[in-house]
């Protein structure tokens, strides 16, 4: 698929839980894409009152939906047959290690770059790095699920 908003068309999420706003890069070895927290994201009114700051799960779920949920579309679509692409996508996390290096604040930007280690049977294992504006590694680690459509639910 090398249409990019085809892919972000088809990723399962919608607000307040979308953590992808562009792809700028994607092939079968990895993808590439960002997001801004926004000041107004709900889990800020709550996570450190005093000096709000993006929750660590939130920034592996921005890893996993970019680095992971995009590139296993990807790499379905160019598995599947072109009447079965079309199908409910279906994910479940497997597995994640991360670490966490610097602090994400209401209102920044961030670039997460994926690199897939394999994909096999469906099983997608990626490594992760979240950027900040600066370039400077915010978080990183290894990120697995299993991504389908229904065509192989049977």
């Amino acid at each position: 698929m090398k249409d990019k908003f085809k892919i972000l068309s088809k990723l399962p999420y919608s607000q307040p839980f979308h953590f992808v706003e562009e792809i700028s890069h994607i092939d079968e070895n990895g993808a590439e894409g960002t997001f801004t927290f926004k000041e107004t994201m709900d889990f800020y009114k709550g996570h450190f009152t005093s000096k709000p700051v993006t929750p660590g799960v939130i920034l592996t779920e921005c890893c996993a939906q970019i680095g992971m949920v995009c590139l296993g579309i990807y790499l379905l679509d160019k598995t599947l047959a072109t009447d079965q692409n079309e199908k409910e996508l279906q994910i479940a996390m497997s597995s994640s290690e991360m670490e966490f290096y610097l602090p994400v604040w209401p209102g920044e930007t961030v670039k997460v770059v994926s690199e897939k280690q394999y994909f096999r049977f469906n099983k997608l294992k990626c490594k992760v790095k979240m950027f900040n504006v600066e370039e400077k590694l915010v978080c990183q680690g290894i990120l697995a699920g299993m991504i389908k459509t229904d065509a192989y639910a049977k």
